[in-house]
């Protein structure tokens, strides 16, 4: 599974083109599976939720499941999840999409895809440091607490950094350098700050950065 993790989606060329080139073909040959589970745990106005979806299904897929994770079968979801050239796992609560997983024992069927697109939350979830002691020192306890829940874990557990989406974004003003730099102090793990125009792309194991925005990365 080759990975293209980013803050905000699919937002410009070069994170467009990155993910044709890690499919290897056109979007139009290539089946995606859109999983908004990370969303349904997040209160509020949705709007950004439909226009990612809008923006993604715009791409002209050969085909768009829309697949959540929470509710169905195991068999059927796994089966959804096999016939997917591409999933893209929407943003909004990285710890219920983390416990979606786990719960449902889904981690293999993740696996078995080709190429997995994060948004937000959905990229933030592969790190070992997903953990309790990692939420105090990002400053979230509370959007832990508030699934009624003290630990976590990653489902997956592919490598030691961190991402921290939406680096400067207007959406989230208090994402400034300053913030980054408050975490950093706290930090015992490596952290990637990406903003809203970048993508961390992880193939074979080995990440790299492509952007049309700005980054940071804190060993």
């Amino acid at each position: 599974m080759d990975l293209l993790l980013t803050s905000n989606g699919l937002r410009n060329d070069t994170l467009r083109d990155a993910l044709r080139d890690m499919l290897g073909k056109p979007f139009g040959s290539a089946d995606v599976v859109y999983v908004p589970t990370a969303a349904t745990a997040e209160p509020g106005d949705h709007g950004w939720l439909v226009a990612d979806m809008v923006r993604l299904h715009g791409l002209g897929w050969r085909s768009f499941d829309v697949l959540e994770l929470n509710g169905l079968p195991r068999p059927m979801v796994l089966d959804r999840l096999a016939r997917a050239d591409v999933v893209y796992v929407e943003g909004g609560s990285h710890y219920h999409l983390a416990r979606s997983i786990s719960g449902n024992d889904l981690a293999e069927g993740f696996r078995s895809v080709p190429v997995y697109v994060g948004v937000s939350a959905g990229s933030m979830i592969f790190s070992r440091n997903l953990t309790a002691h990692a939420a105090e020192v990002i400053g979230d306890v509370a959007d832990l607490h508030v699934l009624g829940a003290t630990t976590v874990e990653s489902p997956f557990g592919l490598f030691d950094w961190y991402l921290k989406p939406h680096l400067g974004s207007p959406e989230f003003p208090e994402r400034d350098d300053a913030w980054a730099d408050r975490i950093v102090e706290r930090a015992d793990f490596p952290i990637y700050f990406i903003d809203d125009e970048t993508a961390v792309r992880v193939r074979d194991g080995r990440p790299d950065v492509i952007s049309e925005g700005r980054w940071r990365f804190h060993p």
